[in-house]
């Protein structure tokens, strides 16, 4: 079922029968070739992804933060395999891409709740107030930098961290989207760019969804680039970043190669041809990104001398568990909700709490307590940052703000 005036067919009708192996040998056409090159690219990336993950896994000494450096260390072998398959199986190249930039929301997420685990280990081991507490008002990053904000306000952070975790639902859901439209034809990749195409609300509300990700981890390393010195943040960053930089301005100029540069050909499409090109030159620049995670992401700082090694398959099942990122976006949700409500709690400063039956007060909270990866300083508390009473639990908590300027 195919829209004919919009959506015209990715394929040649005609089919090449013939396979990789010959009755008479490999005939060394232009794609087998780049069939050959794909292959072995794709090949070396599972490679050294897997000796990285798997010095990782047998060093597993803090799961926070390896748990969320697996996730990343799969992006380059993801990629180089879905590619691979892409060119292989070109006729069906939108049905791998859409699952292939599904990967991207889990790695940026990653990367995220990393940087968090970074700054909470930074606040307990000094100074709690250091990670949060002790920032000023500070600018934000163009162009919204007439803008400035307060982090020390509880909501600050949650809206942080929410921009980011909108992505994981997002991409997945319009991965989904776009598989269907495709299989019922109304997707129109190769068509006419138009609002009667549902290939221009997904890749518009894709565009929103990703610019918002990245540009909340963006004020993020900003705020707490001085807690995250010594741990090459940078280069973690861009080790992720070139990878969806790479994948999505290259596709954009094989796209506008097509019909100019790029003509069909008996077999091809010039869409079949622009997909097959972009899926090969992801193979080849795996290669150099799963080699460049071995520096940006080593598994050598996270070696104890005497610890004996563990076993690989906990790291593994940590990695393709994703119950922590549920745990964050229910929490996230949560405190949103009570903060639409206005509940106590959701738009001041942060708190100090005092158990009714220990008699302790509890110091305003650090990072971590934050974002639920340290304990939190009193038991029932709905979401860390509210202030709401809980009477079955006999606490008592009331606020004791500082003086805010501006």
């Amino acid at each position: 079922m195919v829209n004919s005036t919009l959506c015209p067919s990715d394929n040649q009708q005609t089919i090449d029968q013939e396979g990789f192996w010959s009755t008479d040998g490999i005939h060394w056409d232009a794609h087998r070739i780049g069939w050959l090159i794909a292959g072995a690219c794709a090949a070396v990336t599972v490679v050294l992804t897997v000796i990285n993950v798997g010095f990782h896994a047998t060093h597993y000494t803090n799961r926070g933060e390896q748990r969320q450096i697996i996730r990343i260390l799969y992006m380059p072998a993801v990629y180089a395999i879905i590619s691979f398959f892409s060119y292989r199986f070109f006729r069906s190249y939108t049905y791998y891409d859409l699952i292939e930039t599904a990967y991207e929301s889990v790695t940026l997420s990653a990367f995220l709740l990393l940087l968090i685990e970074f700054v909470a280990a930074t606040a307990a081991e000094h100074d709690v107030d250091n990670a949060i507490l002790r920032k000023d008002k500070e600018a934000l990053p163009i162009p919204f930098c007439c803008w400035r904000y307060r982090p020390t306000k509880a909501y600050f952070m949650y809206t942080v961290k929410w921009s980011v975790l909108q992505y994981v639902i997002l991409r997945p859901l319009l991965s989904i989207a776009g598989i269907v439209c495709q299989y019922y034809g109304v997707l129109c990749e190769s068509g006419p760019w138009s609002f009667k195409t549902a290939h221009a609300y997904i890749t518009v509300i894709d565009g929103v969804s990703i610019s918002i990700a990245l540009y909340g981890m963006l004020v993020f390393y900003g705020l707490t680039k001085d807690e995250l010195k010594g741990r090459k943040p940078l280069s973690k960053f861009m080790s992720i970043k070139l990878i969806v930089m790479f994948t999505f301005y290259q596709g954009l100029v094989f796209d506008a190669l097509e019909g100019r540069v790029i003509k069909a050909t008996e077999y091809w499409t010039e869409t079949n041809i622009a997909d097959g090109l972009n899926a090969l030159a992801i193979c080849i620049e795996m290669v150099l990104f799963s080699a460049f995670m071995l520096y940006a992401y080593s598994w050598r700082e996270y070696v104890v001398p005497g610890r004996p090694r563990t076993s690989v398959w906990r790291p593994l099942w940590d990695s393709i568990n994703y119950s922590d990122f549920a745990h964050e976006i229910v929490g996230s949700v949560r405190f949103f909700v009570d903060y639409a409500r206005g509940k106590p709690g959701t738009h001041g400063p942060r708190v100090q709490v005092t158990d009714a039956q220990t008699g302790k007060t509890h110091t305003k909270m650090d990072f971590g307590e934050a974002f639920g990866i340290l304990p939190r300083p009193y038991e029932h508390a709905a979401y860390p940052m509210a202030s709401a009473a809980t009477g079955r639990a006999g606490a008592v908590l009331w606020w004791a703000c500082r003086p805010v300027s501006g």
